[in-house]
């Protein structure tokens, strides 16, 4: 088996962890903590995937402190509209809704709270790469 896994950096990783398990519906696996109480290591899980994430320390700065994107997660879901009503209904702040991309999948576009951009989308139908001009 073979797997790519974010690790994302955030300057709250408790907070982070509320956020993407209350909001985009991920179960936390293991969180491991510093002396001091900071999360080191935690690891979440959707479905099949999974995330990591961290604090890294002081002079880590995240996207929405630092004016700009600085990584997009695309996640792969069952039902995307029911992800949509979920995160909306926990407060996400949504930047697209869910639409039909003309590769075949419904896809929208959120950004957590330290701004990171996530891309949930849900695979409809197969087509051919030169109908959608990819």
């Amino acid at each position: 088996m073979q797997a790519i896994t974010p690790y994302l950096l955030y300057e709250d990783g408790a907070a982070a962890v509320d956020y993407l398990t209350q909001t985009f519906g991920f179960e936390e696996v293991v969180r491991s903590r510093s002396p001091e109480g900071r999360v080191w290591h935690a690891e979440l899980r959707l479905g099949d995937g999974r995330v990591y994430l961290g604090e890294p320390g002081g002079d880590y700065r995240s996207p929405k402190r630092l004016g700009g994107v600085t990584v997009s997660i695309h996640v792969y879901v069952e039902d995307v509209d029911a992800h949509f009503a979920r995160a909306t209904d926990a407060g996400a702040e949504v930047r697209g809704e869910p639409e039909d991309r003309p590769y075949g999948d419904r896809v929208y576009h959120a950004v957590d709270a330290e701004g990171h951009d996530w891309f949930f989308a849900q695979h409809l139908r197969e087509v051919p790469v030169e109908e959608w001009g990819g």
